[in-house]
């Protein structure tokens, strides 16, 4: 079967280039890994037509997971920031133990978050997002068109980035691009942490999802499932695989290494 398959599952805005340095210190460790183009994320302008869904996120994430388990690979779903929502969603019909009652191989082993959105059941990202304090949020406007985008960088770098030096923070920022509002509205249909063991990535210091709302998303998924979460928690921002990648690549190898050896 050999190595699992890292597949990760970008914050709002966030294209893959905002992993790519991330991307390539875990393949340095042996792990085929890739941050997912999702159809919420547009350019600096959108993109093309209306704004898409959460679940037009999920189809294009489960087309990509099809493909390696039809390779006979395992899959580990990583997401970061609103990933968390489709990462979540993506899990129906391709956890490994559903596959295999299917006489199917490969399939996703587990999902490992990172400060992530973690909606209840029926809810979505923006039902997490309303209930942070409004001086805590990152400035945001929604255009004619139906994208999300951000009116004032340097308060995004502020917010997002607040580890890294301001300049460097603000380069980051610049390269955001719009997000579908639709995207933020769709609710959780499906829990795939029930499926498949969780790891998280808790980030203390993050002003975009505080600490104390990714600990309510563990909590939930405890609740609900009857099982721990496997918990690390350091001292990084909301962008850790930018800002401190060495513990986030030797988080994730430690993720992958257990699930690989289930």
């Amino acid at each position: 079967m050999g190595r699992p398959t890292i597949l990760i599952i970008p914050g709002a805005s966030a294209t893959p280039e905002l992993y790519e340095s991330f991307v390539s210190a875990v393949v340095q460790r042996g792990y085929d890994i890739e941050a997912l183009p999702i159809p919420s994320v547009g350019n600096a302008n959108g993109s093309n037509g209306a704004p898409p869904t959460m679940y037009d996120d999920v189809t294009f994430i489960q087309s990509r997971i099809a493909a390696l388990s039809d390779a006979g690979k395992d899959v580990i779903i990583v997401t970061h920031s609103y990933g968390g929502v489709p990462g979540t969603q993506c899990v129906q019909g391709f956890s490994k133990k559903e596959r295999q009652s299917n006489g199917l191989e490969g399939g996703v082993i587990g999902l490992a978050y990172i400060t992530s959105l973690i909606p209840e059941l029926g809810q979505p990202a923006v039902s997490v997002q309303a209930s942070i304090p409004e001086e805590r949020k990152v400035p945001t406007a929604i255009d004619a068109d139906g994208w999300v985008y951000y009116p004032d960088y340097t308060r995004l770098a502020e917010v997002s980035f607040t580890d890294m030096p301001g300049a460097e923070g603000l380069h980051w920022a610049q390269k955001l691009g719009k997000h579908s509002a639709a995207a933020f509205g769709s609710p959780l249909t499906y829990q795939g942490y029930k499926d498949v063991p969780v790891s998280y990535l808790l980030c203390k210091n993050d002003l975009v999802i505080p600490p104390e709302y990714q600990q309510a998303g563990i909590d939930m998924i405890e609740k609900t499932t009857g099982k721990k979460v496997d918990v690390t928690a350091i001292d990084s921002d909301h962008v850790a695989p930018l800002s401190h990648q060495q513990e986030v690549v030797d988080w994730i190898v430690s993720v992958a290494d257990r699930l690989g050896k289930a």
